[in-house]
């Protein structure tokens, strides 16, 4: 086998390595953005929409995930890039892109729950707060509030 190509399979090899390490990181973090789902809730439950946005961000880089939230509901969007409460910022914008909301203003919140009374489209950016971490996966999830009386 020439050099090149023993090089080529050895690159191969530790790219795959490395994108099967980052899942997992990401996989976990997943887990705890979770956690934050029902945390502090006493008399609700927040059930995920059933996607899991997630972003590989580095340095000054942002992501942008758009949703829609259905009048007379209840959401949690909760954040994480890690074990720390406050590594990510997230901003909730309109279709006019006027911020709504934006934990910096919480000291970086992992959570944050509010009410819908109009259908609205929104768009819910992600980054990492460059005082606290400088790469990651950033994991945001969206949930609805089902009642427990």
């Amino acid at each position: 086998m020439k050099f090149a190509t023993k090089i080529m399979i050895i690159g191969t090899l530790l790219l795959i390595a490395g994108y099967s390490h980052a899942q997992v990181t990401c996989d976990s973090i997943a887990g705890i953005a979770g956690s934050y789902l029902n945390k502090g809730t006493e008399n609700s439950i927040f059930i995920s929409d059933g996607q899991v946005y997630r972003a590989f961000l580095q340095d000054d880089e942002s992501a942008e995930f758009n949703t829609t939230f259905f009048g007379g509901s209840t959401y949690r969007i909760a954040v994480s890039a890690g074990q720390r409460e406050d590594y990510v910022i997230f901003d909730v914008l309109d279709e006019q892109d006027m911020l709504l909301f934006s934990n910096a203003d919480q000291g970086n919140a992992p959570y944050w729950d509010f009410k819908v009374k109009n259908t609205v489209q929104c768009k819910v950016q992600t980054r990492l707060d460059p005082n606290k971490k400088s790469s990651g996966c950033a994991i945001l999830l969206i949930g609805f509030e089902k009642k427990t009386y």
